[in-house]
């Protein structure tokens, strides 16, 4: 299953970074240590989201960690026809 949620977080990114004009960043020890994962996106403003932990998240505590609402709630977001 972690595989398969792995590849559902990694889709998410990509949608952040194709719709908010994010990009996809290796991120730093401390980074590695406090989200578990090796890769996350970084928006304009320049901060950092785990898109893959928050697909695993979702699996486990439901609804209430809803990656459409993280979307929503993004900081830093570019209007659609610049993310382009």
């Amino acid at each position: 299953m972690a595989r398969e949620l792995f590849w559902l977080g990694a889709y998410a990114g990509e949608v952040f970074v194709r719709r908010a004009g994010a990009q996809w960043v290796d991120f730093d020890q401390g980074q590695q240590e406090l989200f578990g994962q090796m890769v996350g996106v970084r928006m304009p403003d320049g901060r950092v989201w785990n898109p893959i932990g928050k697909v695993a998240n979702r699996f486990v505590a439901g609804k209430e960690e809803s990656v459409q609402q993280m979307y929503f709630l993004l900081h830093g977001r570019v209007p659609l026809q610049a993310a382009r």
